[in-house]
């Protein structure tokens, strides 16, 4: 379970604390100057530090450091619940996808308008112009490790999430997507949460559509 963090201090108790059973998380600390590290520390987790900013290289850190067969991803901002997290693992585990994400089912002032716009045209990009149809680029997503690791991911920024399901699918996998709650956040998002997040984000995932 890889964790990326910059600053989640606040929710990172509640999200350690929900593990389900059998998931062990890799918390990334990406530059927290919140003690983000040292609650994960304090919970008993690996923590990895990635100086190099982004949420790419915050991924790809975990995603090398991570041991198990299988890997998980998942915010750490509250928004998503630990417990749902044997809904994308579990058909991974059984092999019925090669790839599952978490579509997100926003609750009442989780997902700004704007975050929200900007993956519905970005989805709708992705299904006109691939195989994919899928309607949400879901933070929450399974895969096996060496077969991500063999797909060579190479964004560092917040193109990552985008790149991994166009390499998926460039290499046949089996992509899903299973319905996941999604919350307000805890703590000040730093990117989606704000119009200038947003826009850097679907200029990262737009360049890798070009």
């Amino acid at each position: 379970m890889i964790l990326p963090v910059l600053n989640e201090a606040a929710a990172l108790p509640g999200v350690l604390s929900a593990m389900p059973s059998g998931f062990r998380a890799v918390v990334v600390d990406n530059g927290s100057d919140d003690g983000s590290a040292q609650v994960a520390e304090a919970h008993g987790c690996r923590v990895v530090h990635e100086p190099v900013r982004g949420f790419g290289s915050a991924c790809w850190a975990g995603l090398q450091a991570a041991e198990d067969e299988i890997v998980c991803f998942m915010d750490a901002d509250g928004s998503l619940d630990p417990a749902l997290l044997p809904l994308v693992a579990d058909p991974v585990e059984r092999d019925e996808v090669d790839l599952m994400l978490g579509a997100r089912r926003a609750a009442p002032g989780a997902w700004p308008v704007h975050a929200r716009l900007g993956n519905r045209v970005l989805m709708f990009e992705v299904r006109r112009r691939t195989s994919i149809t899928l309607r949400d680029l879901g933070p929450m997503r399974a895969a096996r490790r060496e077969g991500l690791l063999a797909l060579d991911l190479s964004d560092r920024r917040s193109g990552w999430p985008l790149e991994m399901v166009l390499r998926a699918e460039r290499a046949g996998w089996r992509i899903a997507e299973v319905p996941v709650s999604y919350q307000p956040r805890i703590g000040r998002s730093k990117v989606t949460g704000t119009l200038r997040g947003t826009l850097h984000a679907v200029g990262d995932m737009a360049a890798l559509l070009r």
